[in-house]
């Protein structure tokens, strides 16, 4: 019977299983990118909710912002720690639930997730606890996958027969995304959009290779001239409005007005 939901050991089996950050997909700097876009990060809280392994919030301490990192996976914890021992500054890391942050009011200047609101049937409430501990005028960035996708309908045949990593997940337009995060007290200022890279079709054979024990790079090198011509393309295109139906990840950064 297909699962309804995505539960705790759902996330704590994938970080068992995926403890070599070396073999996670990273989001290819874009969170850091759009927000510095917006406001600059060198003094700022920041609250990374759902880290995971926290890379994109080790990316901004090089910036100059002290960052905690909320997770309720103990694996992830794990990982975590273990990348804090490797630099000379690291996270402050909170094991909670992202429904009960337990933080004071108006006290993060910026609170972002990636890979976490599409996992939740209930996504007004937690965007409206994100919302909570932000200071008036502070930041919320949101990354959730973009409904029309290739990834949407290979995810959710995988949901139907129970095996997808995550147990559940759903997906969003960008025009429901906006609404959504509207619906929780913020104003949105700026939204974004990126593709699959590697694509979708390099994972899936580099997933089937190492099950018979045959690991392809993470991310292959490419012929050189061609990449450049496919880079200059999307530069192009990444600030089309029709690009945001053909994204794999979108993303909203909005402000707290109240």
């Amino acid at each position: 019977m297909t699962k309804r939901i995505s539960t705790k050991e759902n996330w704590d089996e994938f970080w068992i299983r995926k403890h070599r950050v070396e073999d996670v997909y990273d989001n290819t700097d874009r969170i850091i990118t759009n927000l510095t876009q917006i406001t600059e990060l060198n003094g700022k809280q920041i609250l990374e909710v759902g880290a995971g392994t926290a890379r994109d919030s080790f990316a901004m301490i090089d910036a100059g912002a002290d960052v905690f990192v909320l997770d309720y996976s103990m694996p992830a914890f794990h990982i975590i720690k273990r990348l804090n021992q490797q630099r000379s500054s690291g996270v402050y890391p909170i094991l909670a639930d992202t429904f009960k942050i337990p933080v004071a009011e108006n006290t993060f200047d910026i609170v972002f997730h990636q890979g976490l609101l599409e996992h939740f049937t209930n996504p007004v409430e937690l965007l409206k606890e994100n919302v909570r501990v932000l200071k008036k005028d502070g930041l919320l960035l949101v990354d959730v996958p973009q409904r029309y996708h290739i990834y949407t309908v290979i995810k959710h045949i995988l949901i139907f027969l129970n095996k997808w990593f995550a147990g559940w997940e759903t997906e969003f337009t960008i025009r429901e995304l906006e609404s959504l995060v509207e619906q929780s007290g913020a104003q949105v200022v700026h939204r974004y959009g990126d593709w699959m890279r590697p694509s979708l079709f390099y994972r899936m054979v580099r997933e089937l290779l190492l099950k018979i024990k045959i690991k392809l790079p993470l991310y292959p090198n490419g012929f050189g001239p061609l990449r450049r011509i496919r880079d200059k393309i999307r530069n192009r295109w990444i600030v089309r409005k029709w690009a945001f139906y053909t994204f794999l990840d979108i993303g909203i950064i909005a402000s707290k007005n109240e």
